[in-house]
């Protein structure tokens, strides 16, 4: 496809439309003019045909699949093919989904005379987690006189996978992502002696009867003791709720008048944390986080997403392959505009989760038939799992006396709606409190860090 350039819509209103006027109001100069005219027509069209193999032996090559991280600055990498190797000026266009921000809406590059490849990367900022294919790239040149634009377009197969973006939680649990080899370790006291059983040794005066390995001192025909230690590789699953109440938006605390600090300026821009979002983003974010402190301490971390069924199920595991694993079965994850059914949750994971484990459920329970449903059907589970619950904190569920700046009728209705629903959670947390499970209400911000900081207690008290 050609199309004409700018040098070709000068020439014209420089030379031709003159020439054609002279010949209109001059009879004795219509020759010479209409020959100019013809003259420059011909050379258009004789830079027309040579310009049609401008772009012949020349192709784009994208990776398989590129790899960014959600609002953060990335890039992808082209691979230009010049069979020819002759030094060219070239435009590209790489049609990015309407979720990417590129820094330019194309870029020029000019191609190396004598050298068959050359590479390019085209900055760009993804604004939404998922994946994404990209089937073609367009090319332009410049015909051999400039008269013409040449634009082709090159077939493509290239996947762009945008997952989440956890360097936003570096300040809360900064520590996860340092790898300082032994420096900075300090020793942790764990309490009492550990389940798993690890070697026989002989009899020290001191030793509990119970630890007493009765067979083999019958067959020794001396004591022997049974040495346990503490267990390393525990089971933790995140149980992320991708129903409808998952769905809902997030601000940061500056978008809501009622969430700002004491003093903090409402009109100044750095009073807003973040753009909006969902329960859902800040579950994923915060199971990843939990997953890579379930690696540091040598635990197996596995997934379960469900909504009105089960989504994805990754069974626990350790190791950089499974921790890919489970980071592209959730970055593709979205909400589903249905009720979540807790039945065939429990009924899964009585089912396919024989070993005890650690089940740490990110969901949503303001709704109090939602709520009734999960307790009840967590008897099915709750006995030989050991059981967290978290959901983030709505927004005004607080006692009703806990704001003394209320200044219209309004206001104290609205704090006290937000006092009924605080007191439902409440009673709640105590329901599931009688069947051995644990209800949190954690803040947006603190979410990772609150979750990481359960998991690292319930391994120093080594309940699980």
């Amino acid at each position: 496809m050609i199309v004409p350039s700018s040098r070709l819509l000068w020439w014209v209103a420089v030379g031709v439309l003159p020439f054609a006027t002279v010949a209109a109001l001059v009879p004795e100069g219509a020759v010479l003019a209409l020959a100019i005219i013809l003259g420059v027509a011909c050379l258009a069209a004789l830079d027309a045909v040579l310009g049609q193999s401008s772009l012949t032996g020349i192709d784009v090559e994208l990776p398989p699949v590129v790899r960014l991280s959600k609002d953060r600055a990335g890039t992808i990498d082209l691979r230009l093919r010049n069979e020819r190797q002759a030094g060219r000026r070239l435009r590209l266009g790489l049609p990015l989904p309407a979720e990417f921000r590129p820094d330019e809406e194309d870029l020029w590059t000019t191609l190396p005379e004598g050298s068959a490849f050359a590479r390019l990367r085209w900055a760009c900022t993804p604004l939404k987690r998922g994946r994404y294919p990209v089937r073609a790239c367009y090319l332009e040149t410049g015909s051999p006189w400039g008269f013409w634009s040449v634009r082709a377009r090159r077939e493509v197969e290239s996947e762009l996978r945008v997952y989440p973006n956890l360097f936003t939680e570096r300040k809360s649990v900064a520590a996860l992502f340092l790898n300082r080899g032994a420096f900075g370790v300090h020793a942790l006291r764990q309490v009492g002696k550990g389940r798993d059983f690890e070697k026989l040794r002989e009899y020290i005066p001191g030793d509990s009867y119970e630890d007493i390995h009765w067979k083999a001192t019958a067959k020794r025909g001396r004591p022997v003791t049974k040495v346990f230690q503490i267990e390393r590789t525990q089971e933790v699953y995140v149980v992320i709720d991708a129903s409808r109440l998952s769905a809902r938006p997030l601000r940061g605390r500056g978008a809501r008048g009622e969430d700002r600090e004491p003093g903090e300026d409402a009109s100044c821009p750095a009073a807003d944390l973040g753009p909006s979002t969902s329960v859902l983003e800040r579950f994923i974010t915060a199971a990843l986080v939990l997953g890579l402190a379930a690696e540091q301490q040598g635990d197996l971390f596995g997934l379960l997403t469900f909504s009105d069924r089960i989504q994805r199920f990754v069974r626990a595991r350790n190791g950089r392959a499974h921790y890919g694993a489970c980071r592209d079965a959730l970055y593709t994850l979205q909400p589903q505009t249905v009720a979540p059914d807790f039945e065939e949750l429990s009924a899964f994971i009585r089912l396919r989760l024989r070993r005890r484990a650690l089940l740490v459920f990110l969901t949503s329970l303001d709704d109090p038939v939602l709520a009734e449903t999960f307790g009840r059907n967590l008897d099915l589970i709750c006995r030989q799992h050991l059981i967290l619950v978290n959901m983030l904190q709505p927004p005004g569920a607080r006692p009703v006396f806990s704001d003394a700046n209320v200044g219209s009728v309004d206001e104290l209705y609205r704090h006290l709606g937000g006092h009924v629903l605080w007191h439902n959670l409440r009673e709640l947390g105590r329901t599931l409190q009688r069947r051995g499970v644990q209800f949190s209400l954690l803040e947006d911000e603190r979410l990772s860090a609150d979750l990481v900081r359960q998991y690292l207690d319930v391994k120093r008290r080594q309940v699980l």
